[in-house]
């Protein structure tokens, strides 16, 4: 099997100060920070997914700004892949299928921001190309939420959307869980 870790969208503008802040994101970035380092390490393929709004009105992820920026606890270095995105799933209108193919990949490993609409578009799509996944539920970020005027917690939205994608989608694993099984 061969591997290759996916950080999705951990851009300035989701943390602190940002334009779109989440929960959790500072947390979730060194989490992910863990699991870069130890694929920078294996010298295994590493691919950043930079969202960069392109949607009339947006507010976030703006081109040319501070807040679309990757953030420094996961800067790409020069020789590892950054894919621009314009919608949630990273692999719409993007390079990121056939880079993967090129590369001979066949298993993801999954980190990024926000849980429940890049994360999860990206780890459904993966699925239905026939990939093999694992998703770091505490590398990953996501906000408190609203349906039906009833408030939703980001502690809830992480756990239903990580629940949601459990088993046939992806295994869920923690960081600790992942770098104690390499």
């Amino acid at each position: 099997m061969k591997t290759a870790l996916i950080l999705i969208d951990i851009q300035n503008d989701y943390f602190p100060n940002g334009a779109n802040e989440l929960v959790g994101s500072e947390e979730a970035s060194l989490r992910a920070r863990e699991i870069l380092t130890s694929f920078r390490k294996k010298n295994d393929l590493v691919v950043h997914i930079q969202h960069v709004s392109t949607r009339a009105g947006s507010t976030f992820f703006l081109p040319d700004t501070f807040g679309a920026e990757m953030h420094e606890h996961v800067k790409p270095l020069e020789n590892e892949k950054v894919i621009i995105k314009h919608y949630p799933n990273s692999f719409r209108e993007t390079e990121l299928l056939v880079y993967l193919k090129e590369n001979d990949i066949n298993h993801l490993v999954i980190a990024g921001m926000m849980t429940h609409m890049c994360v999860d578009a990206t780890v459904r799509a993966a699925k239905d190309l026939g990939y093999t996944i694992e998703v770091i539920a505490d590398a990953c970020a996501t906000k408190d939420l609203e349906v039906n005027e009833i408030p939703v917690k980001a502690k809830d939205v992480q756990t239903a959307f990580l629940a949601g994608l459990n088993y046939f989608y992806a295994t869920v694993r923690t960081t600790k869980d992942y770098l104690g099984h390499e």
